[in-house]
């Protein structure tokens, strides 16, 4: 079967629940309305007088990061945020070692999770106009090696 096209609203997050390692958490569906991956590199110059001037590197190292992007969702009755929200939010706050924590994502139809074990945490800006819903971004940047994992 050919490669084809497929959407990016069927994509699911969760991060690790740092107060119980090993549960993940999802963050809404409702929450998301765009998310980026990017990647970056570091090189180190590797050019000599024998380069003839003509510039010479390599690549060093990998950094991975994914944003969301979306709306801050909160219970109208209870005020509760969205549980995967709320430990986003609460990573954010965390320093050192307590700063990471796992996030995964994976299509509907993916059978496993790309999975970064350590993972901080940044939020981005909230807020908005008169007639907005409250908007709500964090960016996720990997430590370390990415993995994989089985989906139920």
């Amino acid at each position: 079967m050919p490669a084809t096209k497929y959407n990016a609203r069927d994509v699911v997050f969760q991060i690790e629940n740092y107060a119980s390692p090993g549960t993940w958490v999802a963050i809404s569906p409702l929450a998301v309305n765009t998310f980026t991956k990017s990647e970056d590199e570091e090189t180190t110059d590797t050019t000599t007088f024998g380069s003839a001037g003509q510039a010479e590197s390599m690549k060093m190292q990998i950094g991975k990061s994914l944003q969301l992007e979306g709306f801050r969702l909160r219970d109208s009755a209870t005020g509760a945020l969205d549980p995967g929200q709320a430990i986003v939010e609460a990573m954010n706050d965390r320093l050192g070692t307590s700063s990471l924590t796992g996030f995964r994502w994976a299509h509907t139809t993916d059978t496993t999770w790309t999975v970064w074990a350590q993972t901080r945490v940044s939020l981005g800006d909230q807020g908005g106009g008169n007639n907005d819903e409250v908007s709500w971004s964090a960016t996720f940047t990997r430590s370390g090696p990415s993995t994989t994992a089985a989906k139920p």
